[in-house]
């Protein structure tokens, strides 16, 4: 057996780099810094497990599932003393518009306040537009599980935006 391609795994890290980042943002609430984590943490996973990897059919939805349970394991192994903040820092950006601007930190605020499980789950199916199946495979739970906490967890961002939602889209 040969050794990985060290060139097919840097094609790859760069190619997937920046949509891990913006699932990870997701994840993390827009906590780039913590999503940034997240990636480098993934990639040198796959780089580990690279030789086993790279001969599977979709290594990019692989890398999905191993950023998604980075992130579950470190929500379970954080300390209870850490606590998110309530604000997200002001940063640029290339939006078109000021409501888009808002529109989008209104919905990080409100995944941000939601329990780890149910954001991963969110954002699998909606962001990642992954089926329930692929959901369940990624988080290690039952399909069943994942409709269940679908429904709950976006009941729940309904909750948190209440009507704000509808006056932010144009």
């Amino acid at each position: 057996m040969t050794h990985a391609d060290p060139d097919g795994f840097l094609d790859f890290a760069a190619n997937r780099a920046g949509h891990l980042f913006r699932s990870a943002c997701l994840l993390t609430s827009g906590d780039t810094h913590f999503a940034e984590d997240l990636v480098q943490e993934t990639l040198g996973r796959m780089y580990l497990a690279w030789r086993r990897v790279s001969t599977i059919d979709n290594p990019a939805g692989y890398a999905q599932t191993v950023l998604v349970r980075t992130f579950l394991t470190h929500q379970r192994r954080r300390s209870s003393g850490e606590q998110p903040t309530g604000e997200l820092p002001d940063s640029p950006g290339t939006l078109s518009a000021e409501g888009d601007a808002t529109l989008r930190l209104t919905l990080i605020d409100a995944l941000g306040r939601l329990p780890a499980k149910d954001r991963a789950v969110l954002v699998l199916r909606y962001w990642e537009d992954r089926s329930i199946e692929e959901t369940a495979e990624a988080m290690r739970a039952s399909s069943s599980a994942v409709r269940s906490r679908s429904v709950r967890a976006l009941a729940k961002l309904r909750e948190l935006l209440g009507g704000s939602l509808a006056e932010l889209i144009p």
